[in-house]
């Protein structure tokens, strides 16, 4: 698993270390994630690893009620300054999947995370947000599919563990060069 310090020395030397407020494939990843949504609204929706929190002012649209976490006190800040007006934000330091929140979800967004993860705690999380997402709810997933040095696995990699995930079944997939997107939906009802 890609050791915390990682992200805090990343956040220190540069306050958006990937672009994700600024290079236009973000803004695509993300309009693409939002399309991809089954529904046009959600009632309770988990964001961890939400970085600066781009993605989570999107989401925040398209929901009564957002929890978003990230291990980054720095990327927090950010978030913080970016959705801090929103009164059905919650923003919180936490690291998946050791930390996990009470209550259930019907929409899980998993976003250029999964590979940081190793095997084990990506089980985990997997096990984890099972547990916590409705029936019919919603996990999407969204990953980079090329290797970096950072990395414990591969967005495919964790990607095909959710196509394999007993519970789950997949409602979309799209498919680039650079990225992969998966809709799953809970289906163990």
């Amino acid at each position: 698993m890609t050791d915390a310090t990682y992200f805090d020395k990343l956040y220190a030397h540069t306050g958006d270390p990937w672009g994700l407020s600024s290079e236009p494939y973000e803004a695509r990843k993300y309009a693409l994630t939002l399309a991809a949504l089954p529904r046009e609204r959600y009632h309770r929706v988990f964001e961890p690893g939400c970085a600066i929190g781009v993605l989570t002012e999107l989401l925040a649209r398209r929901c009564d009620e957002l929890l978003a976490w990230d291990g980054a006190a720095a990327a927090l800040e950010q978030a913080q300054t970016r959705v801090g007006d929103l009164d059905h934000v919650t923003l919180a330091q936490a690291r998946v999947p050791g930390d996990w929140p009470a209550g259930r979800f019907d929409l899980i967004v998993v976003s250029e995370l999964l590979y940081f993860l190793d095997a084990e705690a990506r089980a985990v999380l997997l096990h984890r947000a099972l547990g916590s997402l409705e029936p019919g709810g919603h996990l999407i997933a969204v990953h980079w599919r090329h290797g970096f040095d950072e990395a414990s696995g591969t967005g495919d990699q964790a990607h095909a563990e959710l196509a394999d995930a007993r519970g789950l079944q997949r409602l979309a997939t799209h498919v680039e060069r650079d990225f992969l997107l998966g809709v799953w939906e809970r289906s163990d009802v």
